[in-house]
């Protein structure tokens, strides 16, 4: 349990004190924050009630989306938030085709140059862009980033300790290759980040997840392969499920403690 962290959209509506109150009564020291309630409680505050409970924050999720015309503004604000909160490690979602594009190449390559331009500014603050492969199923409108190699080969540009990739293993389990290649990633694996995919597909695929143990993935290789690679950060249990979502916070907390746990 020393390197479980509870992130927060696992339980979307419970509110942020009540969360990281919740984690305490728990001896949950970790948590990945998420930055639309952050900013819904105030950054500064946010800040002081973490920092006063003694609580590690593992990660800011999330930023990127580099089709949108205000993507640079936006994600220099995402470093400046994710440094007030602690946090060296600030979660990229690459964002989808600009509206009425089918370059799909070229929106790749956008992305790779928007990253450099960003890198400074987050060198500067100390914090490491870790950016996340997304499953192909949200090339179109989430993130054009999809697989492990296009990830790695932007942040390879860069250098270690700046730009880093996300595992999640929901978003990488499908791909056959995948594992030995993240035994060999040394450095760059930023953050580690578990949720499990369950079937059938619902409606809602992008709040459909299902905590770890639920449902088909085989976590322990995953496991292995981040150990083999050096890793030895946080582990963080993020879950998008709408059914989870209508609990009540702390039996998520405990129904995600367990998941993690059956899964270790």
């Amino acid at each position: 349990m020393s390197r479980f962290s509870f992130n927060q959209i696992t339980a979307k509506l419970w509110d942020l004190p009540e969360m990281i109150a919740g984690c305490v009564e728990a001896g949950v020291g970790q948590v990945a924050l998420w930055r639309e309630p952050v900013a819904e409680y105030g950054l500064a505050r946010s800040a002081t009630l973490v920092r006063d409970a003694g609580l590690t924050v593992t990660s800011l999720c999330r930023s990127g989306f580099f089709q949108a015309p205000e993507w640079f503004d936006d994600n220099r604000r995402a470093v400046d938030e994710a440094a007030a909160l602690g946090t060296s490690v600030l979660v990229l979602v690459s964002g989808g085709l600009p509206e009425g594009s089918k370059d799909l190449a070229g929106a790749r390559e956008h992305v790779a140059d928007s990253i450099a331009r960003l890198v400074p500014y987050a060198a500067e603050a100390g914090v490491t862009l870790a950016i996340e492969p997304l499953h192909p199923m949200y090339a179109a409108d989430r993130c054009v980033i999809n697989t492990w190699d296009q990830a790695m080969a932007i942040a390879e540009q860069h250098p270690v300790g700046q730009v880093g990739v996300t595992v999640d293993t929901y978003h990488l389990w499908w791909d056959d290759t995948v594992l030995e290649k993240i035994a060999r990633a040394g450095e760059r694996i930023a953050i580690y980040q578990l949720a499990d995919w369950i079937t059938p597909l619902p409606a809602g695929v992008l709040t459909g997840r299902g905590l770890p143990g639920d449902g088909c993935i085989q976590m322990r290789p995953f496991h292995d392969a981040v150990d083999k690679a050096g890793y030895t950060g946080a582990i963080e249990v993020e879950v998008m499920n709408d059914v989870l979502w209508q609990r009540p916070g702390r039996e998520i907390l405990a129904a995600t403690i367990a998941g993690y746990r059956s899964v270790r």
